[in-house]
């Protein structure tokens, strides 16, 4: 996903100062507004499937 529709996501979501933050800091805020780990990019082995980012993350 580009950084553009991951900040309109975020505005979307209610994320504050999202277009101040780094990509992944901001899919980390991302994470947590949608009731998830803020994990992307943090951990190696993840078991969360149905993530949005996990292709990106896993990659």
């Amino acid at each position: 996903m580009i950084l553009k529709d991951i900040r309109a996501k975020a505005r979307d979501l209610g994320v504050k100062n999202y277009s101040k933050l780094r990509k992944d800091d901001l899919i980390r805020a991302i994470q947590v507004k949608e009731g998830n780990s803020p994990c992307h990019q943090t951990i190696k082995d993840c078991d969360q499937y149905d993530c949005l980012w996990r292709p990106e993350c896993q990659g």
